[in-house]
């Protein structure tokens, strides 16, 4: 599990990086500085969250099955708040109209927020040592 954590966490941020070098340095040519703005939202966000599950798979104080459900909710937290995010700053460049897909930001932010309070909750069960 672990393995698998670290390895998620890895190729999230290395796509944060690549994402946010194009964000940087491609799109700005392709829509406005709002969209521009935007997307960076979500490169930011998907950082946090490779590095928290950086953390999470290198951290033993924590049980398998709570570490899988902290694991799962970010994961697609992230995949349903970043990537409905970058699909939201390209929608002027398409014919597709992914403003219908705006209801995942908010649903994925949920996932990632539940996903740190589960792991606080655990940190505060977690007896002194």
């Amino acid at each position: 599990m672990n393995r698998t954590i670290l390895l998620i966490g890895v190729v999230m941020g290395m796509l944060a990086i690549i994402l946010g070098a194009f964000g940087a340095h491609g799109l700005e040519k392709l829509v406005d500085t709002e969209a521009v703005a935007t997307f960076e939202t979500g490169v930011r966000y998907q950082m946090y969250h490779a590095l928290l599950l950086l953390f999470l798979g290198v951290w033993n104080g924590m049980e398998t099955k709570t570490k899988r459900t902290v694991f799962v909710l970010v994961l697609l937290g992230v995949i349903l708040f970043s990537f409905s995010i970058y699909l939201l700053a390209l929608n002027s460049l398409t014919s597709f109209d992914f403003k219908i897909i705006g209801f995942l930001t908010p649903i994925g932010g949920v996932l990632m927020i539940l996903g740190w309070a589960v792991l606080g909750f655990k940190i505060l069960k977690t007896k002194k040592g």
